[in-house]
């Protein structure tokens, strides 16, 4: 399915708000989804899908033609734009460390006791964690976000190959570790539909 082409510069902005709409309603669920499952709160979810569309709407040019692009276009964007949080979440955090120090007898809650996103068991998280960042986002993009691997590698700005080569690789990690031992038959984690044929 194809959809609109990109608004040229001269666009009307009737006809630049119609295209951007469009974007918004057919991907704003699911760059939310995927703000929530690597946002430490709520909040900081709903920051990073705000700005992830104020700079789809600055970069509104270059948005894909085809509309089952857009998606992966706006992943990047705001893969990016958690990336940006973060150095500003850790920013606040030495601060508040800082902060902490000067106060010993107050409680401060562990941050990771709050965390309330996660989706899955922890065994499967914990096997997440200890793959590296890049090969974690790259599995998460396709099972969490849906998104195929050409389209992964699209949202990551790497070579399908490459993300293909990684995935096959980062896969194989996982199914060993979920499993204490090299197990072929053990279902994918990057295919549910896999666990469930499984069962």
């Amino acid at each position: 399915m194809q959809g609109q082409p990109p608004p040229a510069p001269d666009d009307p902005p009737a006809a630049v708000e119609v295209r951007f709409e469009d974007a918004y309603r057919s991907s704003g669920t699911a760059v939310l989804g995927y703000a929530l499952r690597r946002s430490e709160s709520r909040e900081d979810a709903f920051d990073v899908v705000a700005e992830t569309f104020a700079t789809a709407w600055r970069r509104r040019a270059d948005m894909p033609a085809d509309l089952l692009e857009v998606r992966p276009w706006l992943f990047g964007i705001a893969r990016n734009c958690l990336a940006n949080a973060s150095r500003s979440n850790a920013r606040a955090g030495r601060l508040g460390d800082r902060l902490a120090a000067a106060f010993t007898d107050a409680a401060i809650p562990d941050p990771a006791t709050l965390h309330e996103h996660r989706v899955g068991s922890r065994e499967v998280h914990e096997a997440l964690g200890r793959l590296s960042a890049e090969d974690r986002e790259l599995v998460t993009l396709i099972a969490w976000e849906g998104l195929t691997p050409a389209q992964a590698a699209d949202a990551l700005g790497v070579a399908p190959g490459t993300a293909r080569v990684r995935l096959h690789r980062a896969r194989a990690r996982l199914r060993a570790d979920l499993s204490g031992a090299d197990d072929p038959a053990l279902p994918d984690p990057a295919h549910p539909q896999e666990a469930d044929r499984a069962r």
